[in-house]
């Protein structure tokens, strides 16, 4: 990048929405008595997840994707309701809806089920985005749907055979979830949330991360998390909370054994969070969202350049 080249990439009307839409926001929680937290983005140890690639600072740790450990081991010790706004760092994203430093807001609601949790997030994005519809949808009926498969039952062959209808492959060789997620992001998710706020609900049990599992209406077991969509891009990521400290030690396991299938970097477990999940977290609902890509909608662009003022090169 040319040194002549120091302006900011955002129009600063962009920006200036930008600081109007995040005053509602604080106005809103302050309103609920939810209270504004602060932890640390640097920390001795990172996310399992093999889905996610935390950047590591030699010497010191990682640098978080999601501040939710920290915010877990407040509530465990009786903050209450809270929420943040935090910068995060996930390495390997780059693009027009995709950037390696973004803004996160993410809040955990006591004694709030997932259904009232949808509620209260479509009430913050609606403070962005105006007055919008909202509709919910079942993972299991998108894909019945759309691609005339049942996700929960269907074989992997199956999955792989859908993929090459719609989807140019480099591959073709993945475990379910790929196939599933693939699926997801590529075919369904575009279509979602084209004018109203688009909740998935209901997820494969085997997604389900830090959410719980609960029975579906037919009887099948899946995870207590939905996704938000609008005009095609995902927004927010919520959980009915997990819990039990040793479910969630066994998961953190099985993440580091995919993790070693694929060839990635061990992660120590977080056992700090594990204590304070045995300690007792109390019942809650929490949700991460995207804050550039809200801005991004409610400024009506497609690219988060135009809403953070500083991009990488390799961005702009």
């Amino acid at each position: 990048m040319s040194t002549e080249d120091w302006r900011p990439g955002a129009p600063l009307e962009n920006l200036r929405r930008r600081a109007q839409i995040l005053a509602r926001i604080r106005a809103y929680f302050a309103a609920a008595q939810v209270l504004e937290v602060e932890t640390p983005q640097l920390c001795p140890t990172t996310v399992t997840d093999p889905h996610l690639h935390s950047m590591q600072v030699p010497g010191h740790g990682y640098l978080q994707t999601s501040p939710e450990y920290a915010m877990k081991r407040l509530l465990a010790a009786g903050s209450g309701s809270i929420y943040q706004i935090a910068r995060v760092f996930r390495a390997d994203e780059m693009g027009r809806r995709h950037h390696p430093e973004f803004t996160m807001l993410e809040w955990y609601r006591v004694g709030f089920t997932l259904d009232q949790l949808i509620d209260d997030v479509a009430a913050l994005a609606c403070l962005a985005l105006g007055e919008t519809r909202c509709v919910r949808h079942r993972y299991r009926d998108l894909f019945r749907t759309r691609l005339g498969l049942d996700p929960l039952r269907c074989s992997i062959d199956e999955l792989r055979a859908a993929a090459r209808r719609y989807i140019d492959l480099a591959f073709d060789e993945a475990d379910r979830d790929t196939w599933l997620e693939l699926l997801m992001g590529q075919v369904i998710e575009p279509t979602l949330g084209i004018d109203t706020l688009s909740f998935v609900v209901d997820y494969p049990p085997s997604q389900a991360a830090l959410a719980r599992l609960h029975l579906d209406a037919e009887g099948q077991v899946v995870a207590s998390r939905f996704e938000l969509y609008h005009r095609g891009v995902e927004l927010a990521n919520g959980y009915h909370e997990l819990l039990d400290a040793d479910e969630q030690r066994a998961r953190f396991a099985a993440d580091l054994r995919e993790r070693a299938a694929r060839g990635l970097p061990a992660i120590a477990i977080d056992e700090p969070l594990l204590a304070a999940l045995k300690s007792g977290l109390p019942d809650c609902s929490g949700v991460a969202l995207g804050l550039d890509r809200l801005f991004m909608l409610a400024v009506g662009s497609d690219s988060l350049r135009e809403v953070i003022a500083f991009s990488p090169p390799e961005n702009r």
